[in-house]
């Protein structure tokens, strides 16, 4: 089956980028985002808790800690998410069509392969393809 082409008004950095390059290729605004979401998140909680209290037996203490928890989490994903919309050329990636550059110049001025070989069958090579290519959209039903 043919892969899926998407017409887009940036150019295509990697259809599939790896883990840690969108985590090295994040933003400000992404770790803006982040911690954003991370206070957000147990602020909600504690204004909901204002205007609906709890019985004066439950502490809110492990409530806004979980709070806390699920906001890093989610704000991650989101940052993650807005930084491979970025090489999918869907939004404005100037800054990383330049990393880009520079990280493959580097890797040839080193003498290494422009991406690495990888030990792996063609057909698990398919398998990982197939089960990542477009798994960042789906990160509020199943994160991968």
């Amino acid at each position: 089956m043919p892969d899926k082409v998407v017409k887009t008004p940036y150019p295509l950095i990697d259809g599939d980028p790896h883990f840690s390059r969108v985590v090295r290729y994040f933003r400000p605004s992404d770790y803006a985002t982040w911690a954003a979401s991370t206070a957000a998140f147990p602020a909600a909680l504690y204004l909901w808790n204002m205007a609906d209290p709890l019985p004066p037996n439950i502490r809110l203490r492990t409530t806004l800690r979980l709070g806390g928890l699920m906001g890093f989490i989610g704000g991650f994903l989101f940052a993650y998410q807005n930084s491979s919309v970025r090489f999918w050329g869907w939004t404005e990636n100037k800054r990383e069509e330049e990393l880009d550059l520079a990280e493959l110049r580097q890797r040839v001025a080193e003498g290494k392969p422009m991406y690495p070989e990888s030990s792996q069958p063609q057909w698990i090579q398919g398998v990982a393809y197939r089960n990542s290519v477009w798994s960042q959209l789906k990160f509020q039903a199943f994160p991968m």
